[in-house]
């Protein structure tokens, strides 16, 4: 069973910041990865694209397939 928890360490002991469900006197073995104090949130795809400045035709949701696979209809 392998379990993912955030602990805080004081210098001398590592305190998990919520209960294990793990027995008392259960030997465990512990993989240390310091965690950023202010993780910063993913940034969303719409606001990358947005953020890119990406230019096309009016009509590119409307006609996105005949933009995209060439369909024979010309785009309305």
């Amino acid at each position: 069973m392998a379990l993912i928890i955030e602990a805080m360490y004081d210098g001398v002991v590592l305190h998990p910041l919520e209960p294990l469900k793990v027995e008392a006197n259960t030997r465990v073995r512990v993989t240390v990865e310091v965690v950023s104090e202010d993780p910063k949130p993913p940034r969303s795809f719409l606001r990358t694209a947005i953020a890119s400045r990406i230019e096309g035709p009016a009509d590119w949701a409307t006609n996105l397939d005949s933009y995209l696979y060439g369909d024979d209809n010309e785009p309305s």
